[in-house]
């Protein structure tokens, strides 16, 4: 199971089936539209 976790806010975005337990970081929809470039 890895959780996906966004990297600006730190929230648990979701969660993921893996063989391994992980964590992956990503944008969560708030902060991705408050910080287009």
């Amino acid at each position: 199971m890895e959780t996906i976790v966004c990297q600006t806010c730190e929230e648990v975005i979701a969660f993921q089936e893996a063989d391994k337990v992980g964590t992956l970081y990503g944008t969560c929809c708030d902060c991705h539209s408050d910080h287009q470039e």
